[in-house]
C-alpha cells in the first residue's frame, strides 16, 4: 500500500504544482534563461541548416559503436560541465562565508547560498562527477576503442548498446530537470539513512536523486555485460588473451567490476524506494530495520566504483607511454595481473569509509591491511610506467603531458590514500577536507587520463589532430588551478575543517578559502582554453588532417585502420601475429596489404528504439519523482509494448555491398596519400605471419592466404 504523503496531491499532475518551480532563486532562474537561449539557439541551427535528418539517420538512431561512443564522452563533457559549475559555487560560497561578520546577499545569512541550496549542490556535484561525468567519457572511450583495439566491426551487442546509452542520458536528463522543478536532494550524494528516508526528507529531492542514480546504474550495468561480450567473443584471429592490448585488458577487468557491483547498488536503492513508497522498513533501525544495511550495500558498490573509473585511466596510460616513449610496454604480464589484483581487492574495502562506527579492532585492521594492499599492485604499474620511458626516445606531445600528470596526480593521491588507510589517523580527519583532498586527487589521475585520451585518440575517430598550441595552454592551466585549489585542501583538513559547510566559523581559514577560491579562477581560464582549443581544431581541421597512424609510432590494432575509422572498422579483419601488432607490422614491412577482392560486410541496421525507450525510462521516472500514477501506468505499458514490437522485428541488419566497401577504401586512400599494393586475396583475413613463413619480403599469391569461415565476419 502506498504510503500516504503530506501536502497536496492531484491526480492529473500528482505532488507537481507551480509552486515547485523556483521563481524565487535568481540563480536558478538566470541558468533556466540561459540554458532555455542556448536551445533555443541550437534547434534553430539545425532547423536553419536542415540538419534534422542527418542528425536522425546518423546519431540519434545510430547502433556503431564509435558514434554511440562519441555521444557517450559529449554527454561526459556537457555533465563535467555542469559539475564544475557545482565546485565553483561551493568554493565561491565558502570563501565569502567565513566569520560572523560574513554579509549576506539573496535570502543567506551568510555569503550567497542558503544551507538547503548549498546542500542540493553539494549532493548534485558528487553525483554528476563521478556517475556522469566520469562514468560516460570513461564508457564512450571503451566504446570506441575497444572494438578497434580487438579487430571487431563493432560490439556484440549493438541494439543493447545504444540502450545503456540512452539510459544513462535520462537520468543525467533529470538530474538537469532538478534544477527548474521541484528541488534535488540536500543530504550527500551517496545518501545518508536514515537522513533520505521519507519521515526526515518528504520532498521529491531523494526521488530524484534516486531514479537517477537508478537509471544510470542500469544503462551502465548493459553497458558491462556488452563490453564484456565484445572482448570474450569477438576477438580477430591470432588475438590471444596475451595479445590484447593494455586499455583492452582494463576495459574487461574494470567491467567485471561493474557487472558485479551495479546491480548491489540497484538493489540497495529498490530497498530505499521500497521504503520511501510503499512504507517498508528495510533501514529504519526502530522498525525491524538496519540502517547499517544501507551503509554496507552501498560501499559494496561504491569503492569497487572507484577502481571502476580508475582502472580504465591506468590502461590509457599504459597506451600513451609506449607510444611516445617508442618502446613496448614494460612488464606487460605484470600489468594484466596488477589490474585484476586491483579488481580483486577492491571488494575487500569498502568499510574503511566508516572506520569510525565503532567496529571491533580486528574489523578495522582487516579492511585497514586490504586498503593498504591496493597501493602494490598499483605501485607495480607506476615502477612499469617508469621503466617503458626508461632509455625511451621520450616525445612530450600533449597525449604524453596529460599521461604524466596523471603519474603524479596518482602519486600524491595514493600516498595520502595510504594515510588513510590507517583507522587510527581515519578517527582524526574523518569527513574532513584531507579526505576529500584525497579522492579529488584521485578523480584528476582520471580526469587527466580521460584528456589525454582524447588528445590521443581524436585524431583515430575524426581524421584530424587536434591543434596543441591551445591545448598546451588548457594543459598548464589546468596545473596550475589543480595546485592553487587542493594543495591548501590538505592544509584545511589537517587543521580540522570538515565537508559541507555552508559558514566557516573560523576566520584563520580564510587566506586557505581565497587560495583556493584562486585556483578556480585558474579552471576556469582553463575551461575557456579547452574551448578555444576544439573550436581552433574544428577551423584548421583540413590542415591537421592525417592518415591510419596519426602519431607515426602507434603499437596497437587500431591504428592499422583508417583515420576516420569506416563504418565497418576493417574491410577485412586482420590476423594478429604478436603484441602490438601495428608496431610488428611495420617492424616486418607488412603495413600495407589489403584484398584484392572486396566482399560484402554483415552490419546491424540503425533503430529508433533505444531513443523512444530511454525518452519513455525518462518519463517513468519523472512520474515516480512526482506520483503521477496515470504516467508511471502509461510509461510501463508504452516500455513493455515496444520492447515486444522489436521482439518480432526480424529486419535488424544489412550488408554493405562490396563494390560500396572498395569505394570508401579507394577514397581513404586518395584522401590519406598512402599506397596499399593488393595482397591477391578476396575480402576476409590477411595472414600476415605467412609471408615471414615464406623468406620473402614481397607479397604474392603464394604468401597469401584466407579463412572463409571469417569473410565476411558477422559484426
Amino acid at each position: 500500500m502506498l504510503v500516504h504523503l503530506q501536502g497536496p496531491w492531484t491526480p492529473l499532475l500528482g505532488r507537481l504544482t507551480l509552486q515547485q518551480i523556483p521563481f524565487h532563486v535568481p540563480i536558478l532562474v538566470v541558468t533556466f534563461i540561459v540554458v532555455a537561449i542556448l536551445a533555443a539557439m541550437v534547434l534553430a541551427a539545425t532547423t536553419y541548416f536542415g540538419k534534422w535528418g542527418y542528425l536522425w539517420r546518423e546519431w540519434l538512431t545510430t547502433v556503431d559503436h564509435k558514434k554511440i561512443g562519441v555521444m557517450y564522452i559529449l554527454l561526459g563533457l556537457v555533465m563535467l560541465l555542469r559539475g564544475f559549475a557545482d565546485a565553483l559555487m561551493i568554493r565561491t560560497q565558502q570563501a565569502m562565508a567565513v566569520g560572523p561578520g560574513s554579509p549576506g546577499e539573496m535570502g543567506a545569512v551568510h555569503g550567497y547560498l542558503t544551507p538547503f541550496h548549498l546542500g542540493q549542490i553539494f549532493t548534485a556535484h558528487g553525483l554528476i562527477m563521478v556517475v556522469f561525468a566520469a562514468t560516460p567519457l570513461l564508457v564512450g572511450l571503451m566504446n570506441i576503442i575497444v572494438p578497434l583495439q580487438i579487430g571487431a566491426r563493432d560490439m556484440a551487442y549493438p541494439y543493447l548498446n545504444a540502450l545503456g546509452l540512452w539510459l544513462t542520458t535520462a537520468g543525467a536528463a533529470l538530474v538537469m530537470m532538478s534544477l527548474f522543478v521541484g528541488n534535488f536532494a540536500h543530504g550527500g550524494w551517496y545518501g545518508f539513512v536514515p537522513y533520505f528516508e521519507l519521515p526526515y526528507s518528504p520532498g521529491v529531492g531523494v526521488d530524484y536523486w534516486m531514479w537517477t542514480f537508478q537509471l544510470s546504474a542500469i544503462g551502465t550495468s548493459l553497458g558491462s555485460i556488452n563490453l564484456i561480450a565484445t572482448i570474450v567473443k569477438m576477438r580477430a584471429p591470432g588475438m590471444t588473451w596475451m595479445r590484447m592490448p593494455m586499455f583492452t585488458w582494463a576495459s574487461l577487468s574494470t567491467n567485471l567490476i561493474a557487472l558485479t557491483s551495479f546491480p548491489v547498488l540497484m538493489v540497495a536503492l529498490a530497498l530505499l524506494g521500497l521504503d520511501r513508497y510503499v512504507g517498508t522498513h528495510f533501514y529504519t533501525a526502530g522498525m525491524g530495520g538496519n540502517l547499517m544495511l544501507y551503509n554496507d550495500l552501498f560501499w559494496v558498490w561504491g569503492h569497487p566504483e572507484v577502481y571502476f573509473l580508475i582502472l580504465p585511466a591506468f590502461g590509457i596510460m599504459s597506451e600513451i607511454i609506449p607510444t611516445f616513449s617508442e618502446k613496448t610496454l614494460f612488464g606487460y604480464v605484470t600489468m594484466v595481473i596488477a589490474s585484476f589484483a586491483i579488481g580483486g581487492v577492491s571488494w575487500g574495502v569498502w568499510l574503511h569509509h566508516f572506520f569510525t562506527m565503532a567496529a571491533a579492532p580486528s574489523v578495522n585492521s582487516f579492511y585497514s591491511v586490504t586498503t593498504m594492499l591496493v597501493g602494490i599492485p598499483t605501485g607495480v604499474k607506476v615502477f612499469n610506467w617508469v621503466f617503458t620511458m626508461y632509455r625511451g626516445r621520450v616525445r612530450y606531445e600533449l597525449p604524453m603531458l596529460w599521461a604524466l600528470l596523471a603519474l603524479f596526480l596518482l602519486l600524491v593521491g595514493g600516498m595520502t590514500g595510504m594515510m588513510n588507510a590507517f583507522a587510527s589517523n581515519d578517527y582524526m580527519w574523518h569527513n574532513g577536507l584531507f579526505v576529500v583532498a584525497h579522492f579529488h586527487m584521485m578523480v584528476l589521475v582520471i580526469a587527466a587520463s580521460i584528456f589525454g585520451a582524447v588528445e590521443y585518440w581524436f585524431p583515430k575517430v575524426f581524421g584530424f589532430k587536434l591543434e596543441q598550441k591551445w591545448g598546451k595552454w588548457f594543459f598548464w592551466f589546468m596545473i596550475i588551478g589543480t595546485g592553487w585549489t587542493f594543495v591548501p585542501m590538505f592544509f584545511l583538513g589537517f587543521a580540522g575543517m570538515t565537508r559541507r559547510l555552508d559558514y566557516i566559523p573560523y576566520t584563520q581559514w580564510s587566506p586557505y578559502l581565497h587560495i583556493m577560491l584562486v585556483g578556480m579562477v585558474f579552471y576556469v581560464v582553463a575551461v575557456l582554453f579547452f574551448v578555444a582549443h576544439l573550436y581552433v581544431s574544428l577551423r584548421d581541421r583540413v590542415k591537421n588532417r592525417v592518415g591510419a597512424d596519426a602519431w607515426g609510432t602507434g603499437r596497437s590494432l587500431e591504428w592499422m585502420t583508417h583515420s576516420p575509422v569506416p563504418a565497418y572498422n576493417y574491410a577485412f579483419i586482420p590476423h594478429v601475429n604478436a603484441l602490438d601488432e601495428w608496431a610488428w607490422r611495420k617492424e616486418n614491412g607488412l603495413t600495407e596489404l589489403h584484398p584484392g577482392d572486396y566482399e560484402g560486410i554483415h552490419m546491424p541496421k540503425n533503430t529508433g528504439v533505444p531513443l523512444f525507450l530511454g525518452m519513455l525510462f525518462m518519463g517513468l521516472g519523472f512520474a515516480l519523482i512526482w506520483r503521477i500514477w496515470w504516467l508511471v501506468l502509461l510509461c510501463v505499458a508504452l516500455i513493455v509494448a515496444l520492447i515486444i514490437i522489436r521482439s518480432f522485428d526480424r529486419d535488424t541488419d544489412m550488408t554493405i555491398p562490396a563494390h560500396t566497401v572498395e569505394q570508401v577504401e579507394s577514397g581513404t586512400r586518395d584522401e590519406t596519400s598512402v599506397a596499399m599494393p593488393t595482397a591477391g586475396v578476396r575480402g576476409g583475413t590477411v595472414i600476415a605471419h605467412s609471408i615471414l613463413q615464406s623468406g620473402t619480403s614481397g607479397i604474392s599469391d603464394s604468401t597469401t592466404s584466407t579463412s572463409p569461415s571469417l569473410a565476411p565476419m558477422d559484426r
